[in-house]
This record gives C-alpha cells, structure tokens and sequence, in this order.
C-alpha cells in the first residue's frame, strides 16, 4: 500500500487560488478513478474535480468556504501499490461550469460529509433512503444539534413546512437526503409536537456565506462601491402593448413560444440605444476607458435556486419579437439548471431585472458592473388616468432604471427613458425601421 497526494491543478487564466465550494467525499470512503471528489470555484467559474486514481481517503484539507492555493494538496489517499507519497501529477480539471451551476447541493460547513444518496460512487449503500413503506419517527437530537442536510434539502423542507430536526437521516452522521424527506412526507409525519401559533421561538442558525453566494456578494458590493449609482423612474402606459401582446399569444403558431413583455423591452432597448451610445458601454474604471458597444448584448437577471445570474442574449440587434422569446425561455432553462455556458454568461453591454408579477412599485436595481446602466420593469397594474379631460382605466407599469453617473449625465439617461416610454406606449414603433 501507498499514499497519493492530490493537489490543486492550475485550472487556468492565471488562477492563483480557488475556493473550496463542496466534498463529494468522505474520509474513509473507497471510491474509483473518476468518482467526483470536490468542487472549487473560481472566480469565473464552478470546477468539478474527479479522482486520479482508485483509493481509499485518508485525509481531506480545507472545510468548505476555505480558499486553496494552486498546488496545495486537496486529497491524500491509500493505493495499491507504492503510491507516491510526495504528490503526483494533478488530473486535468474536468470541463468547467458556469457560476449558474449548482453542480451538486453545497455541503455544510465540514470536511467530513459523504454525498447525497445516489451521488457519486462511494458509500452507495450507507445512502440509501429510509423504506417509504416504514413510519418515520421523530429522531431525538439535542436543541443545539443541528441537522445535516444540503441546502437544497433545507430548502424543499422549508417549502413542506418539515422541520429537520424530527426528519430521520439516512446517510453518514444521520445526513438527511431528498430521499429521506420524502420517506418522511409519505408517512404522514410533519415536523414534530404541535406547537401553540404564539409559541416563541428560540435559537439562531448560522449559515456560511460561500460558494457562488459569497461571489454574488462581492460582486453587489463592488458595485455599489465603486459605482456611483442615480436612479430614473417614469410610468409608462403599457395598455396598448399589453393589447398586442395578448393578440399575438392568442394568434401564434403552436411551435412559437408565449410573450411576456421582455422582448418587447429588449427590441425598445436595441431600437434606441444606437441614438444613445454612452449607455450601451463598459467602463474600465482600472484603465479609464469607455467601451461602446454597436452590438447589443442584454443581460436578463435569473433568479435560481442558488441565487441571482445573468446569462447573455447575444447580439439582440439581429433577433425579432420571437426569437427574443426563444432565446430568453432557452438562457433561463439553462442556468437554472446549472448548465449555462461561461459565455453565455459574461458580456453583456447592458442588463434587464424584472420581479415579474411580484415587480412592486418602483425598484432601485444595482448596476451589473461593468456596464454602466440597468433597467428594471416593474409590475403592471390598472390604475385610473387622466386622458383627455376624463378618468379612465389603464395598464401602466413604472420602469425603473439606474445610470453610473461617471459616464451617464442626468439628463442623458432622463432623455433616453423618455423615448423608450414613448416607443413602448406606441409599440406599432417596435416594427418599423
């Protein structure tokens, strides 16, 4: 027998370090050549790495969150053989995955956790779900003791009104999988004693900022500290587009997808853009250059289990009324499932944030940097208005919008809200050349 060292490769781009996001492996677990072993990220992306060899884990370095320099050792196994106790070379990474990917759930904070029943090729049979045909039964654990479970799992309990705590654990360390909620769900169970609606409550759960949450952060906070952000909010009648757009869904062919406002917005946005060039534009404010783009690139922000990600519609310029839609319907799907592309979601010139029908009044949404503005729809309501000396009903939402304010002049940005107002309420404009 012998020791093998895996260490961290160089996963490219000049990567210095990453960030250990997730153990698909256990100290003790026998696993093979190629079994998932942990995911790191980067700074542009989320690196699945597999096993160069067949071996048993014998020890694990780093706990989840934790930042690792190329070349630090990640993994030390026992192999046939005479190993090589110094460290080997590295694997290739496997391909990367996008920020969207949640390629397995994060694991808590540990090092020591084996993966969801199913996943992965070790300790297959310690991970198998509890009988559904048996009662679960509260498990006893001690008030401080808390549960361990994916977020993933912690979410869809959440969402069942399932308290882990009473939720009997399958795998190693009695770690709850999907499997074992639903075991739980089908016997009936929900959670525990019956507590009193005015029942207080006690206790705080710590939740470790890392992964792709961490990044979102950092990068929001980037934002807003070195951007110097202004807000513009108009109201726009949205009646007539709305009119239209309800003709053509009622109309379309079986094979065309169904409209929502956004590729209304982004042909308004590519329409006009071109008249205000400043906007559509990255600003590297390290190197003080403007970049302006004649392209279109739209960012639509997703929101995704693991949170908010913007893939790219390329080149919105050259794309009709449903091609936009196919290609919105086709990003969205794709980062949700955590199989968007690094190119699919880098380069935008310009983003679009939309809360759909929980769009509330007015927004004020923070700039993707490095673009330099935003726009933000808001939910569309019917609200009485003054027209032509009379109160009637109409459908008018508020756009909101934000501008960096080193490159976007107040009135600039109030000018080009004006003409996208006055495109969208008369949306025969959005056809013409």
């Amino acid at each position: 027998m012998g020791r093998y060292i895996f260490k961290l490769p160089d996963v490219g781009e000049g990567t210095a370090e990453a960030e250990i996001v997730a153990w698909h492996v256990a100290v003790g677990d026998r696993i093979e050549e190629d079994a998932q072993l942990v995911d790191v990220m980067t700074d542009k992306a989320t690196v699945e790495m597999t096993s160069p060899v067949s071996g048993t884990i014998v020890s694990l370095h780093g706990e989840p969150g934790a930042m690792a320099p190329v070349g630090a050792p990640l993994v030390e196994f026992e192999v046939d053989g005479a190993g090589n106790s110094a460290g080997a070379k590295a694997t290739p990474a496997a391909p990367e995955k996008s920020l969207a990917a949640p390629a397995k759930p994060l694991a808590p904070p540990r090092p020591a956790l084996a993966p969801e029943g199913g996943e992965g090729k070790a300790n297959t049979e310690a991970a198998k779900p509890a009988p559904a045909a048996k009662p679960a039964a509260p498990v006893a654990r001690v008030s401080d003791a808390k549960p361990l479970a994916s977020p993933a799992v912690r979410q869809r309990a959440h969402e069942l009104g399932i308290k882990l705590q009473f939720v009997p654990g399958s795998g190693p360390a009695g770690r709850i999988s999907h499997a074992d909620l639903d075991a739980y769900v089908a016997s009936g169970a929900r959670g525990g004693p019956a507590r009193s609606p005015y029942a207080q409550r006690d206790g705080v759960e710590e939740i470790k900022v890392i992964g792709l949450r961490r990044k979102i952060a950092e990068r929001m906070q980037e934002s807003k500290r070195h951007i110097p952000h202004f807000a513009y909010v108009e109201e726009i009648d949205m009646t007539e587009l709305e009119s239209l757009r309800a003709h053509l869904n009622a109309a379309k062919a079986a094979d065309k997808p169904k409209l929502s406002l956004l590729p209304f917005l982004m042909r308004g946005l590519v329409q006009i853009l071109p008249l205000w060039p400043q906007i559509n534009a990255r600003f590297d404010d390290e190197a003080g250059v403007v970049h302006r783009f004649a392209p279109v690139h739209i960012g639509i922000a997703t929101q995704t289990v693991n949170g908010l990600i913007v893939p790219v519609v390329r080149h919105a310029e050259g794309r009709n009324i449903w091609d936009c839609a196919v290609e919105v319907a086709r990003l969205a799907q794709l980062t949700r499932d955590g199989k968007a592309s690094r190119d699919e979601l880098s380069g935008s010139t310009i983003t679009i944030t939309s809360l759909g029908a929980l769009g509330g009044v007015v927004t004020t949404p923070v700039i993707n940097r490095p673009e330099v503005a935003i726009i933000g729809p808001n939910a569309i309501m019917e609200r009485p208005v003054v027209r032509g000396g009379r109160i009637v009903v109409r459908k008018v939402m508020n756009l909101s919008s934000s501008f960096d304010h080193r490159v976007v002049d107040g009135y600039d940005a109030a000018e080009f809200i004006q003409k996208l107002k006055s495109v969208l309420e008369h949306p025969a404009t959005l056809f013409m050349d």
